[in-house]
């Protein structure tokens, strides 16, 4: 493929497209660390057995495969050329991304109510993990809302349309792959006892 044929655009669409899946596999791999290590240390005599993650996690996670499909429906307005459609979806999406985050929190405290710390004297290593993971992914979660809130911004702005809507892919791109790293954490969490 000659990349002399292209616009000086399209290179830089693509440059921008290639950061981003750099970005996303570099994630890959950092939880895909943390799980093996999840995994490894399961074998220990301290290890929590039955642990029952907090039922918040569960509804967050039905909140954050919601707010992929928003995110949809916002890119498919924008690209319809559907401003305030867009922008109302990507609204709807940003109060998701933050419920999501608030409901984390509660499954923080739900766990901390029946004693389960991160670390100290009470704490175990499969705590310390499954606080670790849900942190690790609320950083990310915060990235992304940030992410969005640029997208937003530049929505409200008049920047995308049928012609040029790079930027909502790529936002929507980083958000589906959080709900998805999400779906898997929390299903390797259930399943990894």
């Amino acid at each position: 493929m000659d990349l002399t044929q292209f616009t000086d655009k399209e290179k830089h669409d693509r440059a921008k497209k290639m950061m981003l899946w750099f970005g996303i596999a570099s994630l890959i791999m950092g939880f895909a660390g943390v799980t093996s290590a999840y995994i490894v240390s399961s074998s220990r005599e301290d290890w929590i057995q039955g642990l029952e993650l907090p039922q918040a996690f569960y509804i967050s996670t039905a909140i954050i495969i919601l707010s992929s499909f928003t995110f949809i429906i916002a890119k498919k307005a924008s690209k319809n050329d559907k401003s305030k459609q867009a922008t109302t979806w990507l609204l709807v999406t940003l109060g998701l991304g933050i419920a999501f985050i608030v409901l984390q929190f509660f499954g923080f405290q739900e766990m901390l109510g029946k004693g389960y710390y991160f670390t100290g004297p009470t704490s175990s290593i499969k705590m310390s993990y499954v606080f670790l993971i849900a942190i690790v992914h609320i950083v990310h979660v915060v990235a992304g809302l940030i992410a969005l809130l640029v997208v937003l911004y530049k929505q409200m702005k008049g920047k995308y349309s049928s012609k040029e809507f790079l930027g909502i892919t790529l936002g929507a791109t980083f958000w589906h792959f959080l709900g998805i790293l999400w779906v898997y954490l929390i299903l390797f969490m259930s399943f990894v006892k």
